[in-house]
């Protein structure tokens, strides 16, 4: 758009011809004076540009430049809000955890054996198994991590299965009194409310691997011993979000998405902040 001579008027300073703009100033020469002002703003209310087609032209480029600076004010207040949020977590999350040293990987999946599948999903509980060796041989195995924070993932194959199609076949929160170390007897009890069961056509869609990495060896997908094992919070995050996608059922959808809010307020996760799923299944 060419605004070069033509002719406009100043509300103050009369009738007068463009010399100069560019994308932030324009000058105008009122006679043997000239003055800069801000471009595009000064239209519109103070100036008024003669040539009717310029003038359109003009208008649709103060509607883009308007049109910028909402989207620019939504941003800063869209930022803002992620600021006051994390503010707010931050706070919650020392008021809850006072007492308790936030782990990176506080989080428990379990390996449900066929006889031990239903009272996992009916009881929502698990026995975290005994110790094997040394001289408390025999004693339940404490899951010391295990805190407010923590969730414990379900998982399960079946013996023909290779273990990378282990599939996820529930979720709950650890209970509000519990902390690993009071599992005197192993067993690990759940929130009164957080747990989500998934549908047999659901769990065949979430892939424990898709998930989770071995930390010794990255691109291996192998459980040796053992009926547990702690892992990342931000997995446990994905692995929530995915689940509340997953969910079709508007009650189990809620459900999902409130202990999804829940686990990110309780381990100081932005959700906007969680990265896409980048586990062991996803790099073969």
């Amino acid at each position: 758009m060419n605004l070069i001579d033509k002719k406009v008027t100043h509300e103050r300073f009369g009738t007068g011809n463009i010399v100069r703009f560019n994308d932030s100033r324009i000058e105008i020469k009122f006679g043997t004076e000239k003055k800069r002002f801000v471009f595009p703003d000064v239209f519109g209310k103070h100036l008024v540009l003669h040539d009717q087609d310029a003038a359109h032209s003009l208008k649709k480029l103060i509607k883009e430049k308007e049109s910028e600076r909402e989207e620019e004010e939504l941003k800063r207040e869209e930022e803002k809000e992620l600021q006051q949020k994390k503010q707010e977590l931050r706070l919650e999350h020392e008021k809850l955890m006072k007492n308790h040293k936030l782990h990176p990987q506080s989080q428990m999946v379990f390996w449900c054996y066929p006889e031990e599948r239903h009272r996992a999903l009916s009881e929502w509980t698990v026995f975290s198994d005994e110790i094997k060796s040394g001289k408390n041989q025999g004693k339940p195995n404490k899951p010391i991590r295990l805190h407010q924070n923590s969730a414990v993932l379900l998982t399960a194959r079946d013996s023909a299965m290779p273990e990378k199609d282990r599939r996820i076949l529930g979720v709950y929160m650890v209970n509000e009194e519990c902390t690993g170390r009071q599992c005197e007897d192993g067993m690990v009890p759940s929130h009164s409310v957080y747990r989500l069961p998934l549908t047999e056509q659901e769990s065949a869609q979430m892939h424990f691997w898709k998930y989770y990495i071995n930390e010794k060896t990255p691109d291996k997908m192998t459980w040796n011993t053992g009926k547990y094992r702690y892992f990342d919070n931000l997995w446990m995050a994905q692995i929530l979000r995915d689940i509340v996608s997953l969910k079709s059922d508007p009650k189990e959808k809620e459900l999902a998405q409130q202990f999804f809010g829940h686990f990110c307020k309780m381990n100081q996760i932005i959700e906007q902040e969680i990265p896409q799923p980048d586990g062991a299944l996803m790099r073969h």
